[in-house]
């Protein structure tokens, strides 16, 4: 006999918890539906556990500079990968069970451990077990993909998931991947002291940014020791010894690279294979990804898509954006939905990127006129005066409505000063307002007036 339910969330990961407490607020009886961990991929090996380890490289790094700036240290910095893994493991905890106390505390909310499938419309099992409910919510994340390369089957490789159990430190770690968690992971771990190398198959490092962008990172992390071997093909791996020997062409020049760990970063699948969508009428892309529409509801009536699943974000604060949008149109009587989000994100490098709205590349295939405003970093006051004065501002306006169109603040505090230019964007305000504006002295944002002030038509 099947328990019924008013509403089923499948998958505790950024989107899910939310919404599952908001529907049994309602007085909906709710199932939260979980086979794995409570937080996904944010908590447990994503966002929170990255940013803890990339904090300690930091320190690493600043610390091995610190007679850059008087400071003597009174000797060699070394890392305890140990230490560093235990604390980074004590603060996703805590997210955990904090998340986990939330849940029980909620009335009408039932958390429920284990797979679910599809056997049929508004009908999953999970455990052998029948529920059944008018309204269910998918929120199944991603996961990272493994390609098919000779010999991989035979040799031990790390993922962004797999990572988060390391707390030794590789002698060389190799980074199949040059996109945000290659990226990320390359100069975190150079940081710690390993040798590092990176191989991507573009190009050119994250290649769906400028070209000014990818090759100013690339000169970022090669100023730091990190190796990078662009446009690899023909990748095939094998044992040497306790390690893994990688060889491939690069730009069609043979490479072989031995090291000591294999980082797999080559891009992330969704969670939709174990679901039998098929059963409940839900379809999906070529790749996997669930199809919905402006408000998240997938082909099937009364099943919603939210999160990684549904290829419309991939980012947490977007998943977390997808539960808003949810919630607003089923309990809050507010229109909301996808294509009124701004296009936001960063690179958590040092400096970090942060991106937002049409690249430069968009903003010329779109034809419109527009203006486009640059400012090198060395030209910043407080950038000089913390001795980090690597990348750049770049911001692109649309030349008759004065409208910003997107921007890409490659530089130290790069993901905090974004948002200023989002607010903006979000406001449909004109660059003016803030051109205009009276910033705080000293600081990296005060060079925003002057950035717009700067403004030049696009070529």
């Amino acid at each position: 006999m099947s328990k019924t339910f008013d509403a089923i969330v499948i998958g505790a990961g950024q989107s899910g918890p939310f919404l599952a407490v908001r529907l049994a607020q309602a007085g909906m009886k709710t199932a939260l539906i979980e086979r794995e961990h409570l937080g996904g991929t944010c908590v447990n090996d994503g966002c929170i556990p990255t940013k803890t380890l990339v904090a300690s490289a930091r320190v690493a790094y600043m610390a091995r500079r610190a007679a850059d700036y008087g400071v003597l240290t009174g000797g060699e910095i070394s890392v305890d990968m140990k230490a560093v893994k235990a604390r980074k493991d004590r603060i996703v905890q805590a997210s955990l069970d904090s998340l986990a106390s939330w849940i029980a505390a909620t009335e009408n909310l039932t958390l429920i451990w284990g797979s679910a499938r599809f056997t049929g419309p508004g009908t999953v099992e999970v455990e052998g077990e029948s529920l059944t409910a008018p309204r269910i919510f998918i929120n199944t994340g991603g996961r990272p993909t493994v390609p098919d390369w000779p010999g991989l089957a035979d040799v031990p490789y790390l993922t962004n998931t797999s990572m988060m159990a390391l707390d030794t430190l590789p002698a060389h770690l190799i980074v199949a991947g040059g996109s945000y968690i290659g990226l990320e992971f390359a100069q975190m771990y150079r940081r710690f002291g390993s040798h590092v190398t990176v191989l991507e198959y573009a190009d050119r490092l994250i290649a769906r940014e400028d070209p000014e962008v990818s090759d100013t990172v690339r000169e970022i992390l090669e100023a730091e020791g990190i190796t990078v071997h662009l446009a690899v093909r023909d990748n095939a791996v094998e044992r040497q010894g306790q390690g893994v020997r990688l060889t491939a062409k690069a730009g069609g020049n043979p490479v072989t690279v031995d090291g000591s760990h294999l980082l797999l970063a080559v891009g992330r699948l969704p969670n939709t294979g174990d679901l039998n969508l098929e059963a409940a009428g839900v379809e999906t892309d070529a790749r996997g990804y669930i199809q919905v529409d402006d408000e998240l509801r997938t082909s099937a009536d009364g099943i919603w898509a939210m999160g990684d699943v549904n290829g419309r974000g991939a980012f947490t604060h977007t998943s977390y954006n997808d539960f808003e949008i949810v919630a607003a149109n089923l309990l809050d009587g507010d229109k909301r939905r996808v294509s009124d989000r701004i296009t936001a994100y960063a690179l958590f490098t040092d400096p970090p990127l942060g991106r937002v709205g049409m690249s430069e590349a968009e903003v010329r295939a779109s034809g419109r006129p527009a203006l486009k405003g640059v400012l090198p970093m060395t030209r910043v006051g407080r950038a000089k005066e913390r001795g980090e004065t690597q990348g750049f501002m770049k911001v692109l306006v649309d030349r008759e409505t004065r409208l910003i169109l997107g921007a890409a603040l490659l530089c130290i505090e790069g993901d905090e000063i974004v948002h200023s230019l989002l607010d903006i964007m979000a406001a449909k305000a004109p660059y003016t307002v803030i051109q205009r504006s009276v910033h705080i002295h000293p600081t990296v944002s005060e060079l925003i007036p002057t950035l717009l002030g700067n403004l030049k038509p696009l070529e």
